[in-house]
């Protein structure tokens, strides 16, 4: 009877876990560039019960019980790289890919280690000494790996290709870079991504639209459709743990009374 309160407890746990990242993305709903994330399960392993350490099979032995199969486990999360909508801003830093790819940006943490992330979020703009940045600060890099600085007094022109032109003259081109694999990257924070040992840069054939954003791939009643579905089914868990619980209470406090 304990098997079936394990098994419950189980699908609770991925129920919560499910509707964990279901609240995420819609938080993000209107986060620029964000990629929503989905969630796999699977049922556990098949695996015999075994009796240890009982003298009655003789020590040293084990004696098969019977086949156990608790529920299902939290399987891996993913991210949904589909392209989100195009939200027209005629803002020339508000930038956004037209294929698959990712604009390379130059990050700091804050034990003061910087490194390359990659994001798709493109609503950049000029910091006070010029220099194209993210909008938390980040600078965005040239093909170089360069930081990218501008004359904040005179307008540009970002062709779509990432050429910056200023009264005539190209300043930088824009690092659109893209990878072999998704598997080799690593979601950090909500629109960065950093690649992990392995992963294998190549060229994007993305092209840079100006005065365009990439708004985010969740589509709000989709996912409030799944939330109901994951409520109805975290809900239904909650019925056999009550109904093993009235079980066992009678098991205990009314079987067997004199």
């Amino acid at each position: 009877m304990l098997k079936g309160l394990y098994t419950a407890h189980t699908g609770l746990r991925n129920e919560q876990n499910r509707m964990d990242i279901m609240t995420n993305n819609l938080a993000n709903a209107s986060t620029v560039g964000f990629k929503k994330e989905g969630s796999t399960s699977q049922s556990f392993d098949t695996v015999l019960a075994y009796k240890l350490k009982d003298a009655s099979v003789g020590l040293g032995r084990a004696e098969g019980i019977g086949v156990n199969n608790p529920g299902v486990k939290i399987g891996e999360n993913y991210t949904d790289y589909s392209q989100g909508s195009f939200r027209i801003t005629n803002n020339t830093f508000d930038l956004a890919l037209t294929d698959e790819g990712f604009f390379a940006v130059e990050f700091t943490n804050k034990a003061g280690e910087t490194m390359t992330m990659y994001t798709r979020a493109g609503n950049f703009t000029l910091n006070s000494d010029g220099y194209l940045v993210t909008s938390d600060g980040d600078y965005v890099l040239d093909e170089n790996n360069n930081r990218i600085q501008l004359d904040p007094l005179h307008g540009a022109d970002i062709m779509s290709d990432g050429t910056i032109n200023q009264d005539g003259r190209t300043i930088a081109k824009i690092q659109v870079t893209d990878f072999a694999d998704y598997d080799y990257l690593e979601r950090y924070g909500e629109t960065y991504f950093q690649p992990l040992e392995g992963a294998e840069l190549i060229q994007s054939s993305a092209e840079v639209k100006s005065g365009v954003l990439e708004m985010a791939n969740v589509q709000v009643v989709s996912e409030m459709v799944n939330m109901i579905t994951i409520t109805r089914q975290y809900e239904s868990n909650q019925k056999v743990m009550q109904t093993y619980d009235s079980s066992l209470e009678i098991a205990v406090n009314q079987l067997g009374k004199l």
